[in-house]
């Protein structure tokens, strides 16, 4: 009975609108208080939630994603873009794909990549001649892209959750990150060519050396990280300050587009997101923890492994689970209740634990593409200012380009595996 009131109030919740973390809020009190759960327990498991020393690295992250989009990233990032991909066929297009996934090295969250690149292509693809609804399509669909490339705050979650190296975790994302944005590509090229969009005029090499000068400041940051992770220098959160700090140098006196009178008000924005994320990591621990002590993780572990024990058909179930929740849930929340039963599940199937962290949140990703709720579509529909179905139906073929991709990575684990096994020996 307390079970069927916490995912009652639960479901109830999302169905009205609630935000997710309130609404885990509210479903979990309702069981302790059904549960006669004294309910101090709920700040102790929230704090111990939030108590993980990798989730300091979140607010570093964020930080250095605004000081470099506010100090001039973005539009050198499509610029350098523009100047590689854009004299192809629907080259704006194109250029959107290629500056997500430029700048999904540098945030992590797929909702910045859509409203700082939506907020500058959707307006100028209208402009230059085309439909409002590919525009957000192309948009949502490839800021799915930033949390799978290196660094990705859905990843700093699973590494807190498991225990794997968030430097592996961060490595096995690069390839299929790469391979998202390549197969967009490819159906965004395909899709222009049906539909005759225009192309931009190639401005030879020397555009592409300036752009690429412009940007490299930018770019290198991604290196940094990576480079901090990997070598052992430094801790996740002590590689996510020094970005910040970086970012300030290159955004304040390299780019010099970043007034210093701005950055209390960014370290404000920042403090606020990552609280956002921190709120939601605890109040998830609190209804991941009575999940727990329901056991039922474990039945549902038990209840696939009656149906199967088969390696190719629980990856296909785990998928399909994971899809369906992504339709409906927020990512971290989704990430931190089922991640760790799921992992047992794949674990006791064989399945190695960083693939199946790879392509569980590859799968979390694209359903920020997915209606009814889909933050990216959202983000991306009003900067275009047009309903959310015209958005849906234009995002389609997109979606079934990711979900392939999806599969791939399900089923190859070296696309997963061996980049990290390579560089981390």
């Amino acid at each position: 009975m307390d079970v069927a009131v916490l995912f009652s109030v639960f479901v109830g919740g999302l169905v009205l609108g609630i935000p997710v973390a309130v609404t885990l809020g509210l479903s979990s009190l309702a069981y302790l208080w059904l549960a006669g759960i004294p309910p101090v327990v709920m700040p102790q498991k929230m704090y111990a939630g939030m108590d993980v020393f990798v989730l300091l690295s979140i607010p570093g992250f964020i930080l250095a994603g605004n000081l470099m989009n506010q100090g001039g990233i973005t539009g050198r990032i499509i610029r350098f873009a523009n100047a590689l991909v854009g004299w192809i066929k629907g080259g704006l297009g194109l250029t959107n794909i290629a500056a997500s996934m430029l700048f999904g090295g540098i945030t992590g969250t797929a909702v910045a990549d859509a409203a700082s690149i939506g907020g500058v292509l959707i307006p100028g693809m209208k402009k230059a001649g085309y439909p409002a609804d590919f525009s957000a399509a192309v948009t949502a669909a490839s800021s799915t892209v930033g949390p799978i490339i290196p660094p990705s705050v859905p990843m700093i979650i699973v590494g807190a959750l498991s225990g794997i190296s968030v430097g592996q975790m961060f490595l096995a994302g690069a390839i299929p990150g790469i391979l998202m944005g390549l197969a967009m590509m490819v159906t965004a090229y395909v899709i222009s060519a049906r539909r005759n969009f225009p192309r931009q005029q190639w401005r030879g090499i020397g555009e592409i050396a300036r752009s690429f000068s412009g940007a490299f400041w930018a770019l290198a940051m991604t290196f940094l990280i990576i480079y901090g992770l990997l070598s052992g220098i430094a801790t996740p959160t002590e590689t996510a300050v020094v970005a910040s700090v970086y970012a300030l140098v290159v955004g304040a006196f390299i780019y010099r587009e970043l007034p210093l009178r701005k950055v209390p008000m960014i370290l404000v924005e920042s403090a606020t997101s990552a609280a956002g994320i921190l709120a939601l990591v605890g109040f998830a621990n609190v209804f991941g923890w009575i999940l727990v002590s329901e056991r039922i993780p474990q039945a549902i572990a038990e209840g696939v492994l009656q149906i199967t024990d088969n390696k190719f058909l629980v990856i296909l179930l785990i998928n399909l689970l994971l899809l369906f929740v992504g339709m409906f849930m927020e990512t971290i929340a989704a990430l931190i209740i089922l991640f760790v039963p799921l992992l047992s599940l794949a674990q006791a199937v064989g399945i190695d634990p960083l693939h199946f962290a790879t392509f569980a949140v590859l799968n979390l990703m694209i359903g920020l593409t997915t209606p009814p709720v889909g933050v990216c579509l959202f983000v991306c529909a009003g900067i275009a200012r047009l309903p959310l179905m015209p958005v849906v139906v234009a995002i389609l073929p997109f979606l079934l380009t990711n979900i392939a991709v999806l599969l791939a990575v399900s089923y190859i684990p070296a696309l997963a595996t061996w980049l990290p096994s390579l560089l981390t020996k």
